[in-house]
């Protein structure tokens, strides 16, 4: 019988993992949380890579949101496949998906273009934001600190 890992990532020491450990351990049935307080930026994650090593075959493992394994889909895909290549499944709370089965996995592979299109509309949206700022003599961002 293949066990539940779960995986919470916040990128603050501000923020607070509670909320992922509780949903990870009542919704998805985790026998144990890693967690990392490190930005998504950041290629070092102990907590990933202890979950790593004491998984086995077969676990499943579980976030709850597909942000928490990266900042991009390239990445989010990337660590996915290194579960695959384990022979680990892999499970999303927030966007109900689950490579445990042919259907499931298939279904992922469609929702990843999407979330890739959604995330280069971002990007798109706002270049045009910062021209049309540009035009108006408006500089995007926050305002300089008055260090006086």
């Amino acid at each position: 019988m293949p066990d539940v890992l779960g995986y919470a990532r916040v990128s603050t020491s501000d923020q607070n993992l509670q909320g992922q450990r509780r949903r990870l351990t009542e919704e998805a049935g985790a026998i144990r949380v890693f967690d990392d307080i490190v930005s998504g930026k950041s290629g070092d994650r102990p907590g990933l890579s202890e979950m790593l090593g004491v998984c086995r075959d077969g676990d499943i493992i579980c976030v709850v949101r597909l942000d928490r394994l990266g900042r991009s889909l390239k990445e989010v895909l990337e660590t996915i496949d290194l579960f695959k290549a384990r022979g680990l499944a892999f499970r999303s709370l927030e966007e109900r998906l689950d490579t445990s089965s042919a259907a499931s996995e298939i279904a992922f592979h469609f929702i990843g273009p999407i979330a890739h299109y959604e995330s280069l509309l971002i990007i798109e949206h706002s270049r045009d934001g910062d021209v049309t700022a540009s035009a108006c003599s408006h500089v995007p961002g926050r305002p300089a600190r008055d260090v006086s």
